[in-house]
């Protein structure tokens, strides 16, 4: 197979699957994984996709990639940032959570906890934490998303009737300015709500949230305490979080 035509199907696998790591590549096409990371810069550099660190997936500001797709997504990068922050939880915590396959990998690492109070617009996390008989689960109200997402102004009326201790938030993508970026306008303004009233804020983004684009500002890095992800950020925005004094934590 030519190289031109190796490059049309991997575009084409990209958009099908929204995400598609370097292994899979690999075996897909029966070449080394050095040939398919050649193949992906030269793609990135000629604006067709954008590479990840161990794959490739489509950069688009507007659509965020499907739920199927994203909760088998860095599975493993997102278990190792849930269980440092299950550390970092003390137990008998008032926590919102809100909408996110991160998060929702964070739950399943608190159920380790005592006496948890949650308040969360994401049904799947709800689902997750209430088989802990000892915590306390509260779900807004509002529209649900196909993905278990719940917004709309009622949501965000909800959460503001509380005062958490913790907001463990995620995001879509973090501009290189700093700027903390997602796809729904909705949800933006629920999340906006949660940080607006906890006591600490701790944003849960693995490697590719970093440089990722979405259409939608919900606040800038200085509006979290802390930063928990994977894998060292490029020093832009070590620096960035350094002047704005946000903690940087990396699971490892």
């Amino acid at each position: 197979m030519s190289m031109i035509i190796r490059h049309q199907q991997i575009v084409e696998l990209v958009r099908q699957r929204g995400y598609i790591s370097i292994d899979e590549l690999a075996q897909h096409f029966a070449v080394t994984p050095q040939t398919l990371r050649r193949d992906i810069n030269q793609l990135a550099d000629a604006g067709q996709l954008r590479r990840y660190h161990g794959g490739a997936a489509l950069d688009s500001s507007v659509i965020n990639t499907e739920y199927s797709q994203r909760t088998g997504q860095h599975l493993t990068e997102k278990q190792k940032i849930a269980e440092k922050i299950a550390q970092d939880i003390p137990d008998h915590a008032s926590i919102f959570i809100n909408i996110g396959t991160t998060t929702e990998a964070i739950a399943h690492a608190l159920l380790k906890h005592q006496g948890l109070k949650v308040i969360t617009n994401n049904l799947n996390v709800a689902g997750i934490l209430s088989a802990r008989v000892d915590f306390e689960v509260l779900i807004a109200s509002g529209r649900v998303r196909p993905d278990g997402g719940v917004i709309g102004q009622a949501t965000s009326a909800f959460f503001s009737q509380f005062k958490a201790d913790y907001a463990l938030i995620g995001i879509s993508g973090i501009d290189e300015d700093g700027t903390l970026l997602d796809f729904d306008f909705q949800e933006v303004k629920v999340s906006q709500t949660i940080i607006e009233n906890s006591k600490r804020v701790w944003l849960a983004a693995d490697h590719s949230k970093f440089g990722r684009h979405a259409m939608m500002r919900l606040a800038q890095l200085d509006a979290v305490e802390r930063v928990y992800t994977d894998v060292l950020p490029d020093q832009h925005f070590q620096q960035i979080m350094q002047h704005n004094q946000v903690k940087l934590v990396v699971a490892d």
